[in-house]
């Protein structure tokens, strides 16, 4: 192997990693993450050509002259002050091939420009902004950098033939064809204004973008820690029919001795009947004690064993609900099955294979919180970029979805049905209150305003959507499950402390709990004082 051109030094031992091997082992982990939307040609030409740039001699007198030095930022500085850009070389290089293909409809030129960014945006703060702040192309002054400045025609000159010559190969009218099959369901929607198929062509560019910063990261990282290689899940599909095994044996068990029992059996098998349907966007309103967990977890997995998805995630809220669920799942299925990624764990509780792990979220089953989810897809940076990919071809169950941020609802809707339309995925909206985010929803609002909303981007939900059935049905649901009721005794004058004390006993003798809801701290404790004594 030629280590004339370094691409990294390892830091426990200096042991250099040749530039050619990273190449082309990044590419390799690309293609196969590029591949669960058969555009395994673009991402392995992602990962070949990414640091093309670092054949350069000025980056290897920097990476050669320095010692524990992280060579993966975007511009380096040498002694002299001269800065150093790896990462353009191999998006001009990208960018100049493509662009030949389809010059008249401007097809070569949009996948330029596509794969080009992922390529200049793969350090510092993530995706480059297309536009400024006037509507200006922004990402053409990348681009037009100077050969000086990014050294391509150097880098041509110094680069090892074999990479040369696949990224030649790559670069041909297969990719474009490849590329095209991905894009023209886009453009030929005619449900979509230009703006949300814009959109979508958006979430395709961060696609191929997570799986060349994952790919990246993994190269990188396991060259430094070899032993990672044994821990990765990269080729193994998951056996969802042992997890299914596991999970039925243990709804066999549960016993039927009071009626909610049986509520909730009829929830589970309403789930499974429905885990048979085609990919889409789904509802599940079930009220609170209804076991929406089990239900839910027993629809993804069959779900996925039908639909052969690589992943099930479940994207919740509130850090205190993700602890409970994934502990109940783990329970039945094994440590080895569930993942948690939040801010609530405690690093030091965690084994460093689970660290791991939730770098690109690599197990079956992801437990993590909306703030990710939307840090993933709209967030700065590069490291919440790399949980995209495992979006595609998987469950999603989002619960308490009505606790979505309304800034956010048209920007999630339209991610929403990226995914579910040509990301391979299928969502499930859990609630017992179901924000409305389709058509729906418009009734809401004036006449003259839905018009506009609507162009914004409306969750499109599936035919039959709701998986517990129609209206009727749910009304029935929720009054089986109704375990509180709700009195507003207003009292003109108010109530004093002997007046609410006795209420408060009266209820105590024919109920098990009551809950009285007072304004002051002093007022419920001089009530506490009266119940007690």
């Amino acid at each position: 192997m030629n280590f004339d051109y370094i691409a990294h030094v390892r830091k426990s031992d200096g042991q250099p990693q040749s530039l050619q091997t990273h190449l082309t082992e990044t590419a390799d982990i690309a293609k196969l993450l590029a591949a669960k939307l058969d555009l395994d040609q673009a991402g392995e030409l992602l990962g070949l050509m990414h640091d093309f740039g670092k054949y350069s001699q000025d980056f290897q007198e920097y990476i050669k002259s320095v010692t524990g030095i992280n060579p993966d930022a975007d511009d380096y500085v040498l002694p002299n002050g001269k800065k150093i850009d790896h990462s353009t070389a191999g998006a001009q290089w990208v960018y100049r091939e493509l662009r030949k293909f389809g010059a008249a409809q401007g097809v070569g030129e949009l996948f330029g420009q596509m794969l080009g960014l992922c390529i200049a945006s793969h350090h510092g703060e993530g995706l480059i902004d297309c536009l400024d702040g006037e509507g200006n192309p922004k990402w053409i002054e990348r681009f037009n950098k100077t050969d000086e400045l990014t050294h391509l025609t150097e880098c041509e000159q110094n680069a090892d033939e074999a990479v040369q010559q696949k990224a030649r190969e790559l670069a041909g009218e297969n990719l474009i064809r490849s590329l095209l099959k991905a894009v023209k369901p886009i453009l030929s929607d005619q449900t979509t204004n230009s703006k949300i198929k814009e959109f979508y062509l958006g979430c395709l560019t961060r696609f191929l973008f997570s799986c060349l910063i994952d790919a990246d990261r993994i190269n990188s990282s396991d060259f430094e820690w070899e032993a990672q290689k044994e821990v990765r899940r990269l080729t193994e599909k998951p056996d969802w029919q042992t997890a299914i095994d596991q999970l039925e044996a243990k709804l066999a068990g549960f016993e039927n001795r009071y009626p909610i029992d049986e509520i909730r059996r009829r929830i589970s098998d309403d789930c499974l009947k429905r885990a048979a349907d085609s990919q889409g966007i789904y509802t599940l309103t079930v009220p609170t004690g209804g076991g929406k967990t089990l239900a839910s977890l027993r629809y993804a997995l069959h779900h996925a064993q039908k639909h052969n998805l690589d992943r099930i995630i479940y994207i919740i809220p509130y850090t205190s609900i993700i602890d409970q669920n994934a502990q109940a799942v783990r329970e039945i299925l094994g440590e080895d099955w569930v993942l948690e990624h939040h801010s609530n764990l405690e690093p030091e509780k965690q084994s460093w294979q689970d660290k791991l792990l939730s770098e690109n979220w690599d197990k079956p089953i992801v437990f993590t919180t909306m703030v990710q989810f939307l840090d993933a897809w709209f967030g700065g940076g590069t490291r919440g970029a790399r949980h995209i990919h495992p979006m595609t071809k998987a469950v999603l169950i989002f619960d308490e979805i009505q606790t979505l941020p309304v800034k956010c609802v048209h920007l999630f809707c339209n991610v929403l049905n990226w995914l579910t339309t040509f990301g391979k995925s299928t969502a499930v909206l859990c609630t017992a209150t179901q924000p409305l985010l389709g058509k729906s929803g418009l009734q809401n609002f004036p006449e003259d305003k839905r018009e506009s909303i609507a162009s914004r981007g409306l969750l499109r939900l599936s035919e039959d959507a709701e998986i517990m059935g129609k209206h009727q049905d749910l009304d029935k649901l929720f009054d089986e499950l109704s375990r509180v009721e709700i009195r507003f005794n207003e009292k003109a004058g108010g109530w004093n402390v002997d007046e609410a004390g006795a209420f408060l006993l009266e209820q105590f003798a024919t109920t098990q709990s009551c809950l009285f809801i007072v304004n002051t701290k002093k007022w419920a404790q001089e009530l506490y004082q009266y119940c007690k004594a």
